[in-house]
């Protein structure tokens, strides 16, 4: 097999193979024993199948599946072993593919577009400083996360006197003869639509019997008047009426006092001993957390940065738009100029990421992509409040995650992406700046 490579301009070339029988000729014929061994053929026994009877019916079909199937390994061993820069794959031309006649050739030429990277070099060193910020929690969020932990050791209390939140269980009763009768009625008058309604039950004590109408209360919502008056949906209408409510228990739940039970429960056990050493450890734990932003942030100003700098790069659109086309799900479905040039602004921060990382070395591992997994994993529970999760519950979580493809995938660039943004802040000169949450956001949306 005889390979030409030649370069049209800077951003496109043409590569030529040519394919002599030698090339092809063995593995055709081992298929077609294949097929005689298997053919099933009226007249001839299972494997007598004469060779003849089997290459002319089958022999043009094999023969150009097999010289395409070695044509495609070669080729991108080809462009492999030469380093070629190709973006996408290579396109054959379709009107030389017309022309190619598998039945009577021996002897084949194949020609290939190819896209070119464009050149260029994404260098870092100290000389170039970018922005790193240091986000700084409030103390209204540690006080928000300190009552989260409070709320999770919380319980529920008997109480004498209604309060908004409260749950309230009673006798109810529609004033209507013969109406609805339900012992032990629970309900929550803040969750009524009507606030006429909701105002009843303001400051009500046990043994208080309160008349309202739960049909104006819930506002017609047949779902929840259905569950509390224990009938069903179709029947509701019928009973928009009064009710009286003789109330027999108002239950509260009440946040736990910030205490050693609460510190455990949040940390583990005497790893905090009081109160001021609680809220260090939670502006410990935002800090932690703001440093992946802040690395994000530095990401995103590396690449605006670089992109700047290295400028406008140059690429076979036409041929491009081919490949793009080509490859859609959609396969007559034109791509947009719009598409199309945010396409190429994302594939040239693409080249110029995978040449930092080739510079750096950057290279990522089933544990660098499985620590990945459990830090999104962590923070995820710690969103919830759960900060002193098991590391084998960790590990079960993250493990379930990467058996999803999409996931995985996105999983692996965000390890390459942690590993690429420790490269930079050991190279470049940080200018750090300490900002509140706020501005911090803002500064991220200005880079959209």
């Amino acid at each position: 097999m005889e390979f030409t490579l030649t370069n049209l301009d800077a951003t496109s070339a043409r590569l030529v193979v040519k394919v002599v029988e030698a090339d092809y000729s063995a593995q055709v014929e081992k298929t077609l024993k294949n097929f005689r061994q298997k053919a099933n053929i009226p007249g001839f026994r299972p494997g007598m199948v004469p060779m003849g009877l089997i290459k002319k019916q089958y022999g043009t079909a094999v023969k150009a599946e097999e010289i395409n199937k070695v044509l495609q390994q070669k080729v991108f061993e080809y462009i492999k072993e030469n380093s070629v820069d190709m973006l996408g794959e290579p396109l054959p031309i379709e009107e030389q593919q017309s022309a190619i006649d598998f039945v009577n050739d021996k002897e084949f030429t194949f020609e290939f577009e190819i896209a070119l990277a464009p050149k260029f070099d994404a260098t870092l060193s100290a000389e170039d400083k970018l922005p790193y910020y240091r986000i700084q929690p409030t103390d209204e969020m540690i006080d928000s996360q300190v009552q989260s932990y409070a709320q999770r050791c919380g319980e529920y209390k008997q109480v004498e006197v209604y309060e908004n939140g409260d749950m309230l269980k009673g006798h109810l009763v529609e004033v209507a003869e013969g109406g609805v009768d339900v012992r032990d009625a629970v309900l929550m008058p803040s969750y009524m639509k009507n606030d006429e309604q909701k105002a009843l039950f303001e400051g009500a004590k046990v043994d208080d019997v309160i008349t309202f109408n739960p049909f104006t209360a819930y506002e017609g919502s047949e779902a929840e008047l259905a569950s509390l008056l224990k009938v069903e949906k179709n029947e509701v209408a019928a009973h928009n009426g009064d009710f009286t409510f003789t109330l027999t228990e108002i239950t509260r739940f009440v946040a736990s006092e910030i205490n050693q039970n609460v510190f455990d429960a949040a940390f583990g056990k005497d790893v905090v001993t009081n109160e001021a050493d609680f809220r260090a450890k939670i502006a410990e734990q935002f800090v932690e957390r703001f440093e992946v932003e802040s690395d994000y942030k530095l990401l995103l100003d590396t690449r605006s940065y670089l992109t700047e700098r290295i400028g406008k790069m140059e690429y076979p659109e036409a041929l491009l738009r081919r490949i793009m086309e080509l490859n859609r799900t959609e396969k007559d479905a034109a791509v947009t100029d719009e598409e199309f040039q945010k396409s190429l602004t994302e594939l040239s921060w693409h080249l110029i990421k995978g040449q930092l990382a080739k510079k750096f070395e950057i290279k990522v591992n089933d544990e660098d992509v499985l620590n990945v997994a459990k830090a999104a994993t962590r923070d995820q529970f710690m969103q919830y409040g759960m900060a002193n999760i098991p590391e084998d519950l960790l590990e079960n979580y993250a493990k379930e995650m990467l058996k999803q493809d999409r996931t995985r995938e996105a999983l692996i660039n965000r390890a390459v992406d942690v590993k690429l943004t420790a490269a930079i802040k050991g190279v470049v000169t940080l200018n750090e700046e300490t900002i509140s949450v706020e501005d911090f956001n803002k500064k991220v949306a200005s880079n959209d």
